[in-house]
């Protein structure tokens, strides 16, 4: 019978636990990964109680009370708080979103608080994004023209051209769609992912580029492409409400017509 087991480091151990005042009065408790390549240790899960009459709604707020109040070795990117930079992109429950707006009293019970699954780990919450920066950079993600236009002269779109970009231009580059895909998790080093591929139909879409041909080209591909099975994990998680898989079946729908 075969033996199968997890690599050397990989198996996930209990931590700290941290407890909140005693007066407290409404405890939350927070059960977050903690893991650093560097020290050679496995990865654990430290518990933490936080006071929610002395804390903010958000995840994000809970966090930082944690880092400043309790442990400032914790690791986590954060920036706007808003829900409009994507760094706090991260697996709360279960589900993937932004702390920033997610409230605390919409996850039941105690809350588990992972980094984004199938990416590299660089510190506890905080995935390394290099290879996902790379294929979005792949995709050339700018406006590609080869016509000139009058110095000074911009170039114009009518309202309904501009209406196509609506649902795409929006998307932060967080990542929570991309790795909530189960063919990103096993194809990742071929499959662009919904992220990658909403933006790239954001540039097929628009009216101003003229590189339409040779954008297709490049995504014509069985795994670049074809690996989107529908299967609507991206929509489901998005935190700005948009749709990768509809932007996704419009690029075959693309590819398909250009070779009738």
């Amino acid at each position: 019978m075969a033996d199968f087991r997890l690599p050397k480091n990989s198996r996930i151990t209990k931590g700290k636990e941290h407890k909140a005042d005693a007066s407290a009065a409404r405890v939350k408790k927070f059960k977050i990964y903690r893991y650093d390549p560097d020290s050679g240790q496995n990865p654990r899960y430290d518990q933490f109680e936080v006071d929610l009459d002395e804390c903010g709604p958000m995840v994000l707020d809970a966090l930082i009370k944690i880092k400043s109040e309790q442990d400032s070795s914790l690791t986590f990117r954060r920036s706007c708080r808003e829900g409009i930079c994507g760094s706090c992109s991260m697996n709360m429950d279960g589900r993937n979103g932004l702390a920033c707006t997610t409230a605390i009293e919409d996850i039941k019970g105690d809350i588990r608080i992972t980094p984004l699954p199938h990416m590299d780990v660089i510190k506890d919450l905080v995935p390394d994004f290099t290879h996902f920066y790379a294929q979005y950079s792949s995709i050339k993600p700018w406006l590609q023209t080869v016509s000139t236009t009058p110095s000074g002269k911009e170039r114009l779109q009518s309202p309904e051209q501009r209406d196509k970009l609506d649902g795409l231009y929006e998307c932060i580059l967080c990542a929570c769609c991309s790795t909530s895909c189960p063919s990103y998790w096993w194809n990742s080093d071929k499959f662009l992912g919904p992220a990658i591929l909403l933006q790239a139909y954001r540039w097929l879409a628009d009216s101003r580029d003229e590189m339409t041909g040779e954008r297709l080209d490049a995504l014509e591909d069985p795994f670049r492409l074809y690996r989107c099975h529908t299967i609507m994990n991206c929509a489901n998680v998005c935190p700005k409400g948009l749709n990768p898989a509809k932007a996704i079946a419009e690029i075959k729908k693309m590819e398909a017509e250009r070779t009738l």
